[in-house]
């Protein structure tokens, strides 16, 4: 079955930067892929995403400061994060779904099938 490990959350101060990875496992294709945040009380909020066919797309509030990429034969997703905020403090979702479209700036939780367990992000100021 498909799963997703995400690694590499931790506390850091404003200004600074972290990196995410996420690798995924149980499957031999290329899914859309990518990684939605919430904070307590708040519904998942989309970040950045990549298709099977490499298009990127990230949510206004993180475009110039995150950087998603794809290795390892498209199962490992990593998302650099610089400039990091307080208000980018959330739980951070790897997320994963066989339908391509799912990728976008506008992506919602709701339609994706996979999630990994999550890894936590905490930006002091």
């Amino acid at each position: 079955r498909v799963r997703l490990v995400e690694s590499g959350g931790g506390s850091v101060q404003s200004g600074g930067s972290l990196t995410l990875s996420c690798v995924g496992s149980g499957y031999d294709y290329t899914m859309c892929m990518g990684w939605f945040r919430q904070v307590p009380g708040k519904e998942h909020e989309g970040v950045a995403f990549i298709d099977s066919d490499g298009i990127i797309s990230y949510a206004d509030s993180v475009k110039g400061r995150f950087t998603i990429s794809q290795v390892n034969a498209k199962n490992t997703v990593h998302l650099q994060m610089y400039s990091l905020k307080s208000e980018d403090t959330a739980t951070y979702y790897c997320a994963a779904d066989e339908v391509d479209a799912y990728c976008s700036g506008s992506a919602s939780a709701t339609d994706f099938e996979y999630w990994g367990q999550g890894t936590q992000v905490t930006v002091s100021s």
